[in-house]
């Protein structure tokens, strides 16, 4: 299994430029303790740092060199196919063929408006931009029409990435039509899970490999993407994560009408059959174990940048799950027979 981090760049007290700093240094630490990949996301909002994944995770790349770099996610939907292509492509050329692009509907409507687009197109502008992202990266020279964008007759798109295909992944919530298109085109899925018991999301796992075999595609990869928080002792975990999980989520709440987060709540979505993997490392190995009973997943990427931690409990948590969490959840899966 693949083990990272992903990161939406909250913005923590200090400036922008502290945070951007801050997030590359977690990036350089993740690749430093041998994690497989790490994801930035992409938002237009003043509480996150955020808004161009491909220049921050450019500028990691040229401080990093083993740890795949990815978005998470490329809000598709309201950006132009063409330039996220040629903008990753550019990344695999400075990483050495290590970029991936995480494509996403986005869990924020910002950017519609920002760019001009109608939240009423909303299905349409993500099924109409993943076709053209997938025909720029499976061919130099594309002719293609659709209604949100001007059409392209036989132009070509430069440059062209090292890895061919250059790696597209679908993020998904808890949509089964967005699983079940992601398995008919035979594309590898990231599926978050922020609340609620894992088990729930075992049928669209099940969707998205059934839809794969249905389009005649080889069984794709799976990632599950979680919150949590990794520290020496449960104890301290929760110590560390609760206020920041707790202001994070409960200004979310004020926006979408969720009930503020209490503590009670936070308590059982450390469970085994929570959401949350927020504890000790041998906790969180347990509950990555226990969820890949469930899914088989290929991929495990943890958001531990949940509000407004504090940097050292960041990169602490980023070194646990290199150090400690990653080679024993490798070694468990080694000594069970292959999931199928």
């Amino acid at each position: 299994m693949e083990l990272g981090v992903y990161t939406f760049g909250e913005l923590t007290a200090g400036s922008p430029a502290e945070r951007v700093r801050d997030l590359i240094a977690e990036i350089e630490l993740a690749d430093q303790v041998g994690l497989d990949v790490f994801g930035v996301g992409e938002h237009h909002r003043p509480d996150f740092v955020v808004s161009a994944p491909s220049v921050v995770l450019a500028a990691a790349a040229a401080r990093t060199q083993k740890i795949r770099l990815t978005s998470a996610v490329s809000v598709i939907s309201s950006d132009d196919p063409v330039r996220v292509f040629e903008q990753f492509a550019t990344l695999d050329l400075i990483s050495g063929g290590r970029a991936e692009i995480m494509a996403g509907r986005g869990s924020f409507v910002e950017s519609f408006p920002l760019f001009g687009y109608d939240l009423d197109d909303y299905d349409e502008l993500f099924a109409s931009k993943l076709e053209l992202l997938l025909a720029l990266r499976s061919s130099e020279r594309v002719s293609w029409s659709g209604a949100h964008r001007a059409a392209l007759d036989d132009l070509a798109v430069y440059p062209r990435p090292i890895q061919d295909p250059l790696p597209v992944w679908i993020a998904v919530g808890g949509n089964p039509p967005s699983a079940a298109r992601a398995g008919l085109l035979g594309l590898p899925m990231a599926l978050a899970i922020i609340g609620g018991m894992p088990e729930r999301f075992a049928p669209l796992a099940e969707l998205h490999r059934k839809a794969a075999e249905q389009g005649g595609h080889a069984r794709p990869a799976l990632s599950i993407n979680s919150h949590g928080l990794i520290a020496d002792s449960s104890q301290k975990a929760v110590k560390t994560a609760f206020g920041p999980f707790k202001t994070m989520m409960d200004r979310l709440g004020r926006e979408r009408g969720w009930s503020p987060l209490t503590f009670d709540q936070f308590e059982a979505s450390r469970t085994l059959r929570g959401a949350n993997f927020v504890g000790s490392p041998q906790e969180v190995v347990e509950k990555i174990l226990f969820q890949h009973e469930i899914f088989g997943h290929e991929r495990f990427l943890l958001q531990v940048s949940v509000g407004t931690l504090p940097h050292a409990d960041v990169l602490r948590s980023i070194e646990l799950l290199g150090t400690e969490v990653a080679p024993a959840v490798r070694a468990a899966l080694r000594a069970q027979p292959a999931k199928r």
